[in-house]
Formats: C-alpha cells, structure tokens, sequence
C-alpha cells in the first residue's frame, strides 16, 4: 500500500495532524530559545554552550520522569478523549510561554520548556500506542514512516519559522500569536481521531514516578528482542539530540556562520530524516523489515565520519550567508554528508519503532512504549552531558564531537547485533534479496498468518531459503540438507535461522530421525516450517521427485501444506546451470524472481504426488 493513501483515512490523518502540530509548536517555541541564548549576546561563548545544552536536559528530562506514567494512562484509558485532555493542556502551556515570551524572563521560558516537555512525555506512549490500534499490520510500516517524516518536518517548519522570526522586528508579537494558534489547531485536530478500545481499562495507575519507572523497565525487558530495540531506539535519539543541539554551534564556531546557516543546516538534517523513513516504506516492501536496520547503521558511522574529514575542507568566514556558503564547492560535501547521516537514521529507526508495536503485548503495549520514552529520555540527557564534557571539559570541537558519536555508533551496534541475531539475518537476506534480484511474490497470503504449517518448495539453489525468508511475514524453520546447512561460512547463518539438517536414512539414522523429532517439536509450538521434498538441487533446470518425507511429517503433525514455487532462479550463480553453483562468476545481477503460493492442503488429502503436481502448475503458469 502507498503510505501516503493512509493520508485520505479518518483513522489517520487527525492523529498525523494533532502530532505534527504538536511537534512543530515545539520546535518554534525551543528554536527560539536556542537562538535568543546562542545569538543575543547575552552570554560568553562557554556559557552560552552550557545554557544550550542545559535547555535541552529540561526538555527532555520530564520524558524520564511522566513517560511511565502516561503508559499507564494510554493503557488505562480510551486513548482519543486523552490526546484532547493533553492538547487542552497544551493551549494554557503555550499561554504561559507567550507571557514569558512577552516578558522576555529566560526563567519563566525556561520553566515553559520543561512543561511543554512534560506534556509531550505523557503523549508520546498514547501516539505509539494508537497506531496498531488504527492500522492494519501491512500498514504500520508506512504509518510510522509518516509520523516520523511528519515529525522531522515538523522540526523543521518549527527550525524554519523559528530562524525567520529571530530577526523580524515584530517577531515576540508573532512567536506568540503563533505558538497559541498552533496549539489551538492541534486541539481541533484531535476530535476528529476515531474512538478506540482501552488496552487494560481495570489497571490500578502507579501515580509514584520513581516506582512505577522501575516497574516499567521490567516489564520492557520481559521480551529481548523488544527491549533491545529500544536500546537501539535510544542511541538513535542520542545520535539525533547531539546533532540537533550542537548545530547551531557548529554553524556558529566552525562555519563562522549566520542564523540563516543554522537554519539551513537543521533543515538538511530534518529533511534526512523525513526522506529515509518515506525510502524506508518502500525498502521495506510493506512488511516489518529489520534488514535495514544494519543498512542504517553503516549509512550513519560512513557519513559521519566522512563528515568529520568534510568538515576540515569547508570555506568558512565570518557571519557567512547560506548563498556565500553554498556558493564554495567544498562545504557541498558536507551538506551531502549531513544529509545521508540522516537518511540513513530514518531508515534505521522506522522498522524499530514498528517491531516494538508490533511483538509487545496489546493489553501493556503503552507502558513498553512508556520504557522506551524513558529510555530515549536518558540517552537525550546523555547526550547532552556527553556534549558538554567533551567541549567544555576536554576541549573537542563540535566536529570531532560529531566523529566520537559516529564511530562508538559501530561499537553499540555491533553489541546488539551479536545479542539480536534476527537484525543480522534480515539483513544478509534483504541485501540478497535486493542485489542479486529483484523479488516478486504472489498469493503469498495463503501462508497463514498464524498457526503451525508446512511450505513445499521445489528446490533450485542455494539460497532457495533465503529468498523465501525474506517474503515470509512470519519466521521459517527450514529443513535442509546437512551438506548445505555445513557449508563455509553460511553454516553460521543457518545455525542462527535454527535450520534443520536432514540426510537420507542410509547416510545417517541419527541425523534422518533427529531431524524429524525437531520437526514435530517445530510444528506442536505453532511454527512454520519449509521443506525441500526433491532432497537435492535440480541438476537440469526441471523439477525432481517429491519424497515421501513430507507424508510421514503429516501423518505425525496434520497440519495444512502450502505449496509453493521459486521462478526464475535457475541460470542465477547460486544454481547448477552452468556447471557446479559457485564455479563461475555471476552472469547476471538484479535478476527476475517470482516466489508464488497455492491455496494450502488439508492434511487429510496430502500427497507427494499430489503436492509435486501443484507445484508444477505453479511452475508452468505464466
């Protein structure tokens, strides 16, 4: 589905609306801020850093703080009428900020700045938690990259409007007028989001920050894979708030740098942002696909650190325009270099944010979302700590800042791909998938979506299995010889999709009935598992002989068989066509491939030779 057809549905577009609203008053608000302490002269340079720094840990803080408690509250309660009680508040926060504004009082802006961040942590868990509520499952993928790319967006219209307004001689007058309207829309906004059902309506609300922060981590880390993610979630944030927060000081001190440089730095961040999680949608292929998930990483250290070797070559000058800047060759390469760190970072945190709504449980699902609010809380704070001691205390510029950030981002990630196994997986069968072919699937919707079943394949190469795994929305057992399951290298990959090797009775007794054991035991816990039933690749190009094994598999598990066809793999370097696979170089890439169901088969009528004649007939339809 094209994402952007959710814009034409009242399950989506209020909720879009009420948070990109949200989103973009905040920023114009918090930009403001950050230009009145970096350009009004007020403060000496190391204080004006420390003042930057010190506004961001205010907003963000009370995401540590109220998050658990608005999970509590988006579980509890109808999740519509809470977004217009935190709107409302919202109209009488901006009320606030505007006296301050006309005041001109830095501690009463500053107090405002942490109330806009206390509203936005107890929205932010009913947000999250509303999407798989009001999208379908092939939909949630193309919904978060839209609130994400909204929100970027948001930043940056904020950014923008924020940058424009600085200068203006009307601009308190008009910053105030704004904020208020804004809000006021925001609200309007949000009677129209669709009534939905509470996730625990009986739940007994914790109303003690502290306690209920624990709790809220142990239930997160509950499920590994979800708490992980989260993790991976966090560094995200921390990588974004540093880039965010030190820019206009980096435009400031290392470009030499006007306000309108500011802007358009932020802006070419913001819009990264937004183009990578809208690419995001579309790499994705509609499903959860945690393969970009590594993609996004390399993308973000590559960039970043080219970055940082960018940045020795830029021309800078005193109070620089944004055309004076873009007039010289040299700082192009690090405009290009900031716009692919952030690119990539949407490609990266789009498919973590749909994981998490998707395998935490319905009935908590706020409260998880809460956790990783308050994780990505602490890592904002971090970040903003992390920056001052490495400028302030050890004396790093911005831009070797930004190259601190973009190398540990290799070691945080390879810790949790060494704890994630699936991130590493996806991702060698996305890139295959992706590389060598270009993939078509049919009717894949009669593998069920829950549910134990049997996938029937005829058998053409060795990544045969790959390439079905990467069209299953759901995890494959696969059935394998052991000579293919043992191969160099790939026998790690097998290991970690929990492949079953096989041989025949004669070769191995042992491996022939262990494999039949993991089968069953596959099958009794609901899982899908995919066998070969020609034993071996097709040597001709033509399909061999269905085995009895799948008979005997039946007849100890009845569950339903889906017969399935790979077109268009033989030829391909992974095949017998030319000899023994992997004897030649590869003859062609990005190749046609179509993988394409039948309706499953009751297991009372399965046959090998009835199973081999469907395949055939997908094979031979056109």
């Amino acid at each position: 589905m094209n994402q952007f057809r959710l814009m034409t549905t009242r399950r989506f577009l209020p909720f879009f609306l009420t948070q990109a609203l949200g989103a973009f008053n905040d920023n114009l608000f918090k930009n403001v801020l950050l230009l009145m302490i970096a350009f009004s002269g007020l403060y000496s340079q190391q204080a004006s850093v420390t003042m930057v720094n010190l506004a961001a840990g205010l907003f963000i803080l009370p995401f540590f703080l109220l998050s658990p408690i608005g999970g509590q509250l988006a579980d509890k309660y109808e999740k519509s009428a809470l977004i217009r009680r935190l709107k409302l508040a919202e109209i009488a926060i901006m009320a606030a900020g505007a006296l301050a504004l006309y005041l001109q009082s830095m501690p009463g802006l500053l107090a405002v700045l942490f109330l806009m961040g206390a509203q936005s942590a107890l929205f932010g868990p009913v947000k999250f938690s509303l999407m798989p509520q009001q999208l379908r499952e092939h939909e949630l993928v193309g919904g978060n990259a839209m609130v994400e790319m909204g929100t970027f967006v948001a930043i940056l219209g904020g950014t923008v409007v924020a940058g424009l307004l600085f200068s203006s001689e009307q601009a308190t007058m008009l910053v105030m007028g704004l904020i208020l309207g804004l809000a006021g829309l925001g609200y309007l906004s949000s009677r129209a989001i669709p009534a939905t059902q509470a996730g625990d309506p009986l739940l007994t609300v914790n109303w003690n920050p502290l306690t209920q922060l624990v709790r809220t981590i142990r239930q997160a880390r509950q499920n590994r894979t979800v708490f992980l993610s989260i993790l991976a979630i966090s560094w995200f944030w921390f990588i974004g708030a540093t880039y965010l927060t030190q820019l206009p000081h980096f435009a400031r001190d290392v470009l030499g740098g006007s306000p309108q440089l500011v802007t358009l730095l932020l802006t070419v961040f913001s819009v990264g942002i937004a183009c990578g999680s809208l690419v995001c949608e579309k790499l994705s292929g509609g499903q959860v696909e945690l393969g970009l998930i590594p993609l996004g990483v390399l993308g973000i250290s590559v960039f970043g650190i080219d970055l940082y070797f960018a940045g020795q070559q830029v021309v800078a000058a005193q109070n620089v325009g944004v055309m004076a800047f873009l007039s010289a060759g040299e700082n192009l390469r690090l405009l290009f270099d900031l716009a692919m760190v952030s690119v990539f970072g949407g490609v990266y945190v789009v498919p973590l944010n749909a994981l998490i709504q998707l395998r935490s449980d319905a009935r908590s699902r706020a409260r998880t979302i809460a956790a990783n609010n308050v994780m990505n809380a602490l890592l904002m704070v971090l970040s903003a700590l992390v920056s001052v001691v490495l400028i302030n205390g050890l004396g790093l510029s911005v831009l070797q800042l930004f190259l601190v950030v973009a190398v540990v981002n290799i070691a945080v990630a390879c810790y949790v791909f060494s704890q994630v196994h699936e991130f590493l997986l996806r991702f060698l069968v996305w890139s295959l998938t992706h590389v060598m072919y270009r993939v078509k699937h049919t009717q894949l919707s009669h593998i069920p979506e829950e549910g134990a079943a049997v996938l029937v394949c005829n058998h053409v190469s060795y990544v045969d299995a790959l390439l079905i795994a990467g069209v299953s929305r759901r995890p494959v057992r696969f059935v394998m010889d052991k000579n293919i399951a043992n191969l160099p290298l790939v026998k790690y990959f097998f290991k970690w999709i929990k492949a079953i090797p096989i041989c025949a009775h004669g070769k191995s007794p042992k491996i022939y009935h262990q494999a039949f054991e993991a089968i069953s035991e596959a099958l009794e816990k609901g899982e899908l598992v995919c066998i070969f039933p020609e034993g071996k690749l097709t040597r001709t190009g033509e399909m061999n002989e269905f085995k009895k094994g799948i008979e005997l598999i039946i007849s100890r598990n009845p569950v339903p068989v889906v017969p399935m066809a790979l077109k268009g793999i033989w030829g391909s370097f992974f095949s017998h066509h030319y000899g023994r696979a992997f004897s030649k170089l590869p003859r062609r890439f990005w190749s046609k491939v179509e993988i394409v169901a039948a309706p499953k088969v009751a297991p009372d009528v399965v046959t090998a030779l009835g199973l081999q004649q469907q395949v055939q007939r997908l094979l031979n339809t056109a």
